[in-house]
């Protein structure tokens, strides 16, 4: 088990928003902070997964490992996140058909889109094999299938030369931008809630800046200087958050994506806004972590094992929602709710290196 660090502590605190913004309307989804802001959660959660690749696919000496055996661990991790994807969403489909069954309410059945597995359920279950059908805040998962995915084409264009990556990166986020690229639902209509095309760039950005970071040591310096327009562009995300500022699709000029905040498409507001973010941010982890010990801890321990604690917190989520749903809600059910939920992550994360460490061989 590595020790806590500043990736896994901001990979497990965007879980852990992720689990509260996933319950909508509780108390404390007030206090996220992508209630003040452009961009939340779901960038910091892709950004930081490139990130992770620029390091995964290096040798312990620092040098870049072999292109085959990259291409490998990003294909079988492909594989795992897939197979996540379809556990979840079955037990997601169970608890909602069970919650309809035991308060005697159909109209359940149609939450989070599921309404179209149960009518059409032999449709609707080759599309969740080929994650075109997916859920209401159930679709992070097949959006990281994709990214992973496609991963070894960018990993190994960077070992040619990260700026052509970049390049190629850029050059496909903004042509989807421009002509509104994206992959299609079925059963049903319309594209993915996020758009792979698109959110590439953000993964890719990880993993070349980690890259970049690595090789020159220059990115910590530039990070500093930079660090008040980050915080500017924080300053500036606040008012428009808090003003309901929000440009209107039908006035802006096309191509009305590069003007627009839309969360699809990751739009280059959001881009931009989360950029100012890590900026602005970037030095909190290294103030924190001397004298946030407990909470540091759990925070990277959530982190190191992500895609475990992420599928337990959407099946957590989905409960919170009924349990609001059938109590009403209120400050004392969000508290036992989120209470519970935190738990949970905690527990799952501590659960899966337990595991580990049983499975390790004793010397």
């Amino acid at each position: 088990m590595r020790e806590a660090n500043a990736i896994d502590f901001w990979r497990g605190f965007a879980l852990v928003t992720i689990f509260i913004n996933h319950i909508p309307g509780n108390t404390f989804e007030r206090y996220t902070f992508s209630q003040y802001g452009i961009s939340d959660a779901a960038e910091l959660f892709v950004f930081l997964a490139g990130w992770s690749i620029g390091i995964a696919t290096r040798g312990r000496d620092g040098t870049p490992e072999p292109g085959g055996r990259s291409v490998v661990r990003l294909l079988a991790r492909t594989v795992e996140v897939y197979r996540a994807q379809l556990t979840v969403m079955l037990l997601a489909l169970a608890l909602i058909a069970g919650a309809a069954l035991v308060l005697d309410n159909p109209l359940i059945l149609e939450w989070h889109n599921a309404g179209g597995f149960f009518a059409d359920p032999i449709q609707s279950v080759c599309g969740m094999a080929l994650l075109t059908y997916q859920l209401g805040f159930f679709n992070i998962l097949p959006l990281y299938v994709v990214l992973i995915g496609i991963a070894p084409v960018f990993v190994l264009a960077g070992r040619i030369s990260r700026v052509g990556a970049l390049a190629l990166s850029g050059g496909l986020y903004l042509a989807s931008l421009v002509f509104e690229w994206n992959l299609p639902s079925w059963p049903g209509e319309g594209g993915w809630f996020f758009d792979p095309l698109c959110w590439q760039l953000l993964l890719v950005l990880g993993f070349v800046l980690e890259d970049w970071n690595r090789q020159t040591g220059t990115l910590r310096r530039w990070s500093r200087r930079l660090t008040p327009v980050g915080i500017l562009v924080v300053v500036l995300g606040i008012v428009l958050a808090v003003k309901g500022i929000r440009p209107d699709p039908l006035v802006v000029p096309e191509p009305r994506l590069l003007f627009t905040f839309e969360k699809t498409y990751l739009t280059p507001a959001r881009l931009v806004h989360f950029l100012g973010m890590l900026l602005a941010f970037a030095p909190v982890y290294a103030l924190i972590a001397p004298r946030m010990g407990r909470i540091v801890d759990y925070l990277a321990g959530l982190g190191r094992n992500s895609l475990a604690v992420f599928s337990m917190g959407s099946i957590l989520s989905l409960v919170g929602q009924l349990v609001r749903f059938q109590t009403g809600g209120g400050p004392l059910i969000d508290v036992l709710v989120a209470g519970a939920g935190l738990f949970g992550l905690g527990f799952t994360a501590w659960f899966v290196e337990w595991r580990t460490r049983k499975k390790a061989p004793r010397t």
